[in-house]
């Protein structure tokens, strides 16, 4: 049976009746010779007040054929009138990091197309929340509430968590109401899980369970080190792995989210690859952790600082690299215009590089596609630094906002589009001429690594 990666937000309410064997057993004293019992009881006295419960009501557009779009067509055929959204609600968590303006920090999957969200205090208060800020690439999102005798919980540096640590899963699963469970810090640095473009993940065996996400992991300090996301199991329930968002990631994105209402990703313009055992080997390596270059941007800043394809990273500002996830997470959460510093190994020598970190639309003047139907979605022409250079005519998808009309399609950052259509794509200009003035569906032939297909956009 496969393994499920599951976000927790809560979309139903169930009560599942287990029966239960009731067995005498003696009552735990409160004091062993005279000293109180240790408890977890003093800290969530503090703390759990700043963790809420979340409501969301929402609509999401539906999809449907474009032949029912004509009257004529409906009423030829004696369609019914179709809906065009539907509505959703969910249920989740949100944690209060700043009582003074009411900032509540949550997952963004628990809002998403949210047009009410409703916020249950511990004592029962419900207060009507407002949308700060979203990032769906870290699935980080602030909330605001009214700043009114509220309870707040500290952040606590993330960066210095070992596994082994007690945590503290504090929520609301299953929209049971708030609920506590403990356990272990199991491993750090979880990434690679598909569930976000940005993956740094806490894994704890605290048992988190659908209506978590968003809720607070802490520590017995009673300090913020994690932000329930997901968990990963076969049946859908709790089985001992589950994911948070450091503390010290999600409060970079909340501060961002804050200052500017958006997110500002770190760019340098290269593309990596896993250091395998067969790439190690072949490059005369002992160490098999770090990241490959296989192609940088002309004029990028990747480019001007000398950084080549085939060159390895093996640290970002002073953090090993284990992968080419781990460069995405660290040069992508560096803010545009800082200096980043980067060790690469070249022809089995140590290089100190530093790079003046930009965004993806300032790289290689990329162009922004016009068309509705690929909003979101940034091309350029392939350049001579990219693999598929001289080999293949088409133009190249640097960027692209997840969640748009494209992404849902399965167009993705990487891909070559070889042909709409069915016209032979040739270079950007002819592509955008092409693509802003078609107002039907869009059937792209794409080329993805090794393999080819068609996707079709309506």
């Amino acid at each position: 049976m496969g393994f499920k990666i599951m976000r927790l937000t809560t979309w139903f309410t169930g009560l599942l009746l287990l029966s239960i064997t009731h067995m005498a057993q003696a009552a735990l004293p409160l004091a062993v010779d005279g000293e109180e019992l240790p408890s977890l009881a003093p800290m969530l006295d503090q703390v759990t007040p700043a963790v809420v419960n979340i409501a969301t009501e929402g609509r999401v557009q539906l999809r449907q054929n474009p032949l029912l779009d004509d009257p004529f067509f409906r009423q030829f055929f004696n369609f019914p009138d179709q809906p065009t959204e539907r509505k959703t609600q969910s249920l989740g968590s949100g944690v209060i990091v700043n009582a003074k303006q009411g900032l509540v920090l949550t997952n963004n999957h628990v809002i998403a197309n949210a047009v009410q969200i409703t916020v249950t205090l511990r004592d029962g208060r419900q207060l009507a929340a407002e949308i700060i800020g979203t990032d769906p690439d870290t699935d980080v999102a602030v909330i605001k509430i009214p700043p009114e005798d509220l309870a707040e919980i500290m952040p606590a540096n993330s960066d210095k968590l070992r596994v082994g640590d007690f945590v503290v899963a504090i929520g609301n699963p299953f929209g049971l109401g708030q609920t506590v469970t403990s356990g272990i810090v199991s491993a750090l640095s979880r990434s690679g899980l598909g569930i976000e473009d940005f993956e740094d993940f806490i894994q704890t065996d605290a048992s988190i369970n659908p209506g978590n996400s968003g809720g607070a992991l802490v520590n017995l300090r009673g300090e913020l080190v994690g932000i329930n996301t997901a968990i990963i199991s076969q049946s859908g329930g709790n089985i001992g792995i589950g994911l948070a968002i450091p503390i010290n990631l999600a409060m970079q994105i909340a501060n961002q989210l804050l200052d500017k209402g958006k997110v500002d990703r770190g760019y340098i313009g290269i593309k990596t690859q896993d250091l395998t055992p067969e790439l190690a080997e072949a490059f005369g390596l002992n160490n098999q952790q770090g990241a490959v270059i296989v192609s940088v941007l002309q004029d990028s800043p990747a480019s001007q600082a000398g950084i080549m394809p085939g060159d390895i990273i093996t640290t970002v500002n002073n953090k090993n690299v284990r992968n080419a996830q781990d460069v995405l997470n660290q040069i992508g959460l560096v803010p545009v215009g800082n200096k980043i510093n980067l060790n690469i190994v070249r022809d089995g020598k140590r290089i100190a590089v530093v790079a003046e970190v930009g965004s993806p639309e300032d790289v290689a003047a990329p162009e922004r596609v016009i068309n509705t139907r690929l909003e979101g979605v940034t091309v350029d022409d392939i350049k001579e630094n990219h693999a598929y250079y001289g080999r293949l005519n088409g133009v190249l998808i640097l960027n692209i906002l997840r969640g748009s009309i494209a992404w849902n399609s399965g167009l993705r950052s990487g891909d070559i589009i070889t042909s709409l259509n069915h016209e032979p794509i040739t270079n950007l200009a002819q592509f955008l001429q092409m693509v802003n003035n078609n107002n039907q569906s869009l059937l792209l032939r794409i080329v993805r690594g090794n393999t080819a297909a068609f996707l079709v956009i309506k």
